[in-house]
């Protein structure tokens, strides 16, 4: 997996990263009501609150959501003591990140990188889970389509859209199997009745991959030019067969779907951010190139599937910042 854009440059994540900040802002009320209303978790006070962003970039959208959740879930628990877990690739630029921890936060902090897909935190020790913008990641594109004996060889097509529906299945499966994966994984890490947050980028429920050629936002553009420059001899048409831009936009039907197979998790609830860059970026871009939507999914974790008795509880070992 790749990271963002390091440092505060032009070029940066930091920089361009306007559209993801409009869905938090839209979701943040409805944090908020999920936290205040079903957030029940014994020993908070004496325990402290752990919270872990995965998929944190270098932090410039990270800290207010940390923030949001942190007061919230204050005035539940006023005494409690945070701690906030930043996670993603080890190639992340983290110490952009360090350098810019808020001074006046209300918690300790500390960075865990690794890929989400697998475990990352000791056993029951998370209170709440967020990642905003990040799980349309895969853990790897699909090795079908770079295989020219397989029925969904993509022959330098990049991507998916527009595509044969062998191609489009192909990606489909690679995206339920990284999913399961990340709630597997936090299933093992968090504590009986623990939340979880998900900000998932995807495409609108009529959207048809097999008579839409593209989808209208910035990948297409992307994959478009990469297949440009190799019929103008400027990148090799062999390299780029075998290369596959691994995301993948569920449709709201097909994100459900893959959240209601986990027998870890259940949903609380789940709202759909219509186009949140309208929220955040000038009009003529909001309505034009960015065109995907964003899902909020609240989801709390069935206490009868671990064992959150304090002599099995085992506490983070990690050095705040």
């Amino acid at each position: 997996m790749a990271s963002m854009n390091a440092g505060s440059g032009p070029h940066s994540y930091v920089q361009n990263s306007s559209y993801q900040r409009g869905a938090l802002d839209v979701a943040k009320s409805f944090m908020e009501e999920e936290i205040l209303t079903k957030f029940n978790i014994k020993d908070l006070e004496k325990n402290g609150v752990f919270i872990a962003d995965f998929g944190c970039s270098t932090g410039h959208n990270s800290f207010p959501a940390m923030q949001i959740i942190n007061e919230a879930i204050s005035h539940k628990y006023e005494s409690a003591e945070f701690h906030v877990i930043f996670n993603d690739v080890a190639t992340n630029d983290f110490n952009t990140l360090l350098t810019s921890l808020p001074p006046n936060r209300s918690y300790h902090a500390a960075v865990v990188p690794g890929d989400f897909h697998t475990r990352l935190l000791p056993k029951s020790s998370l209170h709440f889970a967020y990642s905003s913008w990040s799980l349309h990641w895969m853990s790897q594109a699909p090795r079908a389509v770079a295989d020219s004996g397989s029925p969904a060889w993509n022959e330098g097509q990049v991507w998916y859209p527009g595509n044969h529906k062998e191609v489009f299945d192909a990606y489909l499966d690679q995206y339920s199997k990284d999913m399961a994966a990340f709630l597997e994984s936090r299933a093992v890490e968090m504590v009986g009745g623990g939340f979880v947050a998900l900000l998932v980028s995807g495409v609108p429920q009529f959207w048809n991959p097999e008579t839409d050629y593209t989808l209208p936002c910035d990948l297409s553009l992307m994959a478009s030019c990469l297949i440009h420059m190799a019929k103008k001899g400027r990148l090799s048409f062999e390299k780029l067969k075998s290369f596959n831009l691994p995301y993948y936009y569920p449709t709201p039907q097909q994100l459900k779907d893959i959240l209601e197979r986990s027998h870890s998790f259940s949903i609380e609830r789940m709202e759909i951010i219509d186009n949140p860059g309208k929220h955040s970026l000038p009009e003529q871009l909001s309505s034009g190139l960015f065109m995907k939507d964003c899902s909020l999914i609240t989801l709390e974790m069935k206490s009868i599937l671990m064992n959150c008795s304090t002599s099995t509880r085992r506490s983070l070992q990690l050095h705040p910042f």
